[in-house]
């Protein structure tokens, strides 16, 4: 094993965890060194396509994106365990890239014995192959409820001798109180890991921070080494949940578009570019009063969903359903994507347990049948021109060659019964990949990564999105600033 690992662990999910991995990823990789991100447990809806030994499979976006941070190939190995949740209490466990039906069926504490020789084998595989190994843990270390069945923070520290950075999040509160506590429910031979805290999200005068850094360091024995100050626009997507509700638009806003933030979102980090684009408002919505001032000009989007027939049910409660066919019947553009799409059609049907029956919204003349195979992949295609008989919002994507990932279990086709009586959907996408209803307002779509496609972002927009590699950079400069001197080279 010849790779130095440093481990980022957190007081509490949402502290900044893995935006500071990807940002060491990244400021490593510029030091020549050769870098792979890590995280053994990720419990995300958000998920890439990347390689297998035998095809293609699923990991958090998260570490793709460290992943391409570290200038590495995105690989199965950088989180061999990913959970899916479709329930408050049940997820989908993806075991090394796929879908494993056994260990999904198995209580929380009873996977970890199963899981951890693939998990250890996977990052020992990174260390040799390595310098440098960038860990995320999850949650926080300690959680001494489930320390007994730990395969993801100081098992994994300890497995490969870790240098650990303690980081908490000081806007909301107690961050001197969240060390403390966490350092002190540690047992000793994983304390001595622990190489310095960092205070994330600070605003206002780090002058008045004073004493307390040194009172902890009296307390603990570890030093601060960073203070990282509050950045709202650092332009990295969210792992999990809506991210930014303070988006602006960047100039005078001329397009709303409105995601519809369902209670299980997923792939929503690839939305991080439209907040971007100039004169582009992006907005996530649970109401439809938030609809209420759409224009015919503006779009409203259906994101991918972890459990399409649940949100459906939670849109018509809400009131959604009808808004969103509202906006439609006046014009307006409407994009669904996966999940998306499978809500704009007129039924949901599953024979085998997988997501639910329910009838869709009816906005295109569509059936989606669930498949107990699960399509997980790559995929370039070029969109057919759209009939419209007026100019639509979708038009200026034909002829366009898109490239995308497919993550899905539904299986969509026309409506046999509609399409004998004439009402058929156009075929912008081959392969059942894409369909625009007959006015060309609204289009449903298998591929996710639409908008991360500089071909789509020119032709919807006339406009270029900064590249990740912009954001990567950034990230590691804005590190390298705050940190103390030395700190970062003395971890590896």
């Amino acid at each position: 094993m010849t790779a130095k690992c440093i481990m980022v662990l957190g007081t509490t999910s949402g502290a900044g965890k893995s935006w500071l991995t990807t940002g060491l990823c990244r400021y490593y990789a510029r030091q020549g060194l050769k870098v792979a991100p890590f995280k053994a447990q990720n419990m995300s809806n958000n998920a890439r396509v990347v390689a297998t030994k035998g095809g293609q499979g699923e990991i958090g976006s998260a570490q793709y994106f460290q992943a391409l941070a570290a200038m590495a190939v995105p690989d199965v190995r950088m989180n061999p365990l990913l959970l899916k949740p479709e329930a408050d209490t049940h997820s989908q466990v993806v075991l090394m890239g796929l879908v494993d039906a056994e260990l999904t069926a198995l209580p929380w504490r009873g996977r970890s014995v199963r899981v951890w020789p693939q998990i250890a084998a996977a990052l020992d595989e990174l260390r040799a192959e390595n310098d440098v190994v960038v860990i995320e843990g999850a949650g926080s270390p300690a959680e001494i409820n489930l320390s007994s069945s730990d395969i993801v923070n100081m098992r994994v520290a300890l497995h490969c001798n870790a240098a650990c950075l303690l980081v908490t999040d000081i806007d909301r509160g107690g961050a001197f109180a969240h060390l403390y506590g966490t350092w002190a429910l540690l047992p000793d031979n994983e304390r001595a890991l622990i190489r310095g805290f960092v205070l994330n999200k600070f605003r206002g005068d780090a002058g008045l921070l004073a004493p307390a850094p040194q009172m902890l360091q009296d307390l603990t024995g570890i030093a601060t080494v960073a203070t990282l100050p509050m950045w709202w626009q650092h332009g990295l997507p969210e792992e999990d949940g809506v991210f930014d509700d303070r988006s602006v638009a960047v100039g005078l806003v001329t397009k709303t578009v409105a995601v519809i933030a369902y209670p299980r979102i997923s792939n929503l980090d690839e939305f991080q570019s439209l907040k971007n684009i100039p004169g582009v408002r992006l907005q996530w919505v649970r109401s439809p009063r938030e609809l209420a001032g759409l224009t015919s000009t503006d779009w409203i989007i259906l994101p991918g969903s972890k459990a399409t027939s649940a949100d459906l049910d939670w849109m018509r409660s809400q009131g959604l359903a009808a808004a969103v066919a509202s906006h439609a019947g006046r014009g307006g553009a409407v994009l669904g994507i996966c999940g998306g799409l499978q809500m704009l059609g007129e039924a949901l049907i599953d024979t085998h347990g997988i997501d639910g029956n329910a009838p869709g919204l009816g906005l295109l003349p569509l059936v989606t049948v669930f498949a107990q195979h699960k399509t997980v992949r790559h995929t370039s295609a070029t969109f057919a021109p759209l009939k419209t008989s007026a100019s639509r919002a979708w038009a200026a994507l034909g002829g366009v060659l898109v490239s995308g990932y497919e993550i899905h279990h539904g299986q969509t086709a026309q409506h046999p019964a509609m399409a004998a009586g004439g009402d058929v959907a156009q075929a912008v996408l081959p392969d059942s990949l894409g369909w625009c209803n007959a006015a060309g307002n609204v289009l449903g779509v298998y591929l996710h990564g639409l908008f991360e496609d500089p071909a789509v972002l020119q032709a919807l927009f006339g406009a270029n999105a900064p590249t990740l590699d912009t954001v990567f950079d950034g990230l590691a400069d804005y590190i390298e600033k705050h940190f103390q001197a030395g700190v970062l080279a003395s971890l590896v």
